[in-house]
């Protein structure tokens, strides 16, 4: 996902992902690990920076006070069409990034993030779209190859937006092509559409014996998405609903009155349908333990990596509890995982290129403190 208002959000709910390791003997929850895997987790992503030209270049002293304050990792997006051509000064330019964020302590998950373009020529023809990010994986496995194993794990598509069986195809060739420069480096891949628990349940693993899977989570929309400002759904229409929440919550009531109020039925409808059953930790904590099940059963690491609420108009506690809840049900899993995002709609600092405006409840919610 990429934060508002530059880049499209996705359209269903996004669940979470789960996964059962084997205790670490790495300090804290730095990795959680099967025998082979080391994942990594405690993290954000930071998109808007090598997604992009002209991309926002985070500051050393914000990144030094984040990893201070105990974040891990950094999901890293990057455009696969800027880097397909092999550019020298683009890959130089990743390269370069990802150095300065290993050598600040971060662990980096390289997301290959796929542009609207890339996502609208999937539509057209998933062939010659699924021909550009071998393309792009071609010209940038050999940044990877130059880079630790240890701290650096490509992910291979996000949220692919295509029908399963193609994606499974197209994901075994990516992974070959990684594999032919990479043989040591940990790959990183989610279900198609978008990467939601319930896609993740009929999804094999890899063929490979070192891979994490992803998994996104964002339930329920209605309340992690409310008043998005970048597209015509009606969660742009929703506003004020807490959590926790039942349909019979006195501030849920008063939503669904203003909602009908103006005639929306889509907006009350959507905000009902999803609370078809209550918004609460222990809903959160089962979505978990079910995906857990799906990692035991393949022997296949998972992690979250892409969960948040947006802050247009949502009250600070009901945010830091749907935040605190689902970190706590994933470590409680012994589930990764990696915040969406630092610094913008979604974000929990003000700004990426200052070490003021870090808001102090949301890392609590994030860190366990």
């Amino acid at each position: 996902m990429t934060s508002p208002p530059k880049v499209s959000r996705r359209h269903a709910l996004a669940l979470a992902a789960g996964a059962l390791f084997a205790t670490s003997l790495l300090p804290r929850s730095a990795a959680l690990a099967t025998t082979a895997t080391r994942v990594p987790t405690r993290g954000f992503n930071l998109p808007g920076w090598l997604d992009r030209n002209g991309g926002l270049v985070p500051a050393t002293a914000t990144l030094e006070k984040l990893r201070q304050a105990g974040f891990e990792t950094i999901r890293l997006p990057v455009n696969g069409d800027l880097v397909s051509s092999g550019d020298p000064a683009m890959l130089r330019r990743i390269q370069n990034g990802i150095r300065d964020l290993v050598g600040v302590g971060f662990s980096v998950l390289l997301d290959m993030h796929p542009s609207g373009e890339l996502v609208a020529a999937f539509r057209r023809d998933p062939d010659a779209a699924g021909g550009r990010v071998l393309q792009a994986w071609t010209a940038l496995r050999v940044v990877v190859a130059d880079l630790p194993a240890a701290s650096v794990y490509p992910e291979l598509l996000n949220e692919p937006p295509m029908e399963r069986s193609t994606w499974l195809a197209l994901r075994e060739q990516i992974a070959a092509t990684l594999r032919a420069s990479c043989p040591l480096h940990t790959l990183v891949w989610g279900p198609a559409r978008f990467q939601g628990i319930w896609e993740i349940a009929d999804t094999p693993p890899l063929a490979d014996g070192n891979q994490i899977a992803a998994v996104h989570y964002y339930a329920p929309m209605a309340f992690t998405h409310q008043c998005e400002n970048w597209d015509a759904s009606p969660l742009a229409r929703i506003a004020n609903l807490p959590f926790p929440a039942t349909r019979g919550t006195p501030a849920v009531s008063q939503v669904l009155s203003k909602l009908r109020a103006t005639g929306d039925e889509e907006a009350a409808n959507l905000v009902e349908d999803e609370l078809s059953a209550p918004w609460t930790e222990a809903r959160i904590a089962a979505d978990f333990a079910d995906v857990a099940r799906w990692s035991a059963t393949h022997g296949c690491p998972v992690m979250l990596n892409e969960f948040g609420v947006l802050n247009f108009c949502v009250d600070a506690e009901s945010r830091a509890s749907w935040v605190r809840a689902v970190r706590k049900a994933a470590e409680a899993n012994h589930v990764a995982w990696t915040y969406w995002e630092l610094d913008q709609g979604f974000g929990f600092i003000r700004s990426r290129q200052s070490v003021e405006g870090f808001d102090g409840s949301m890392i609590a919610a994030l860190l366990g403190g």
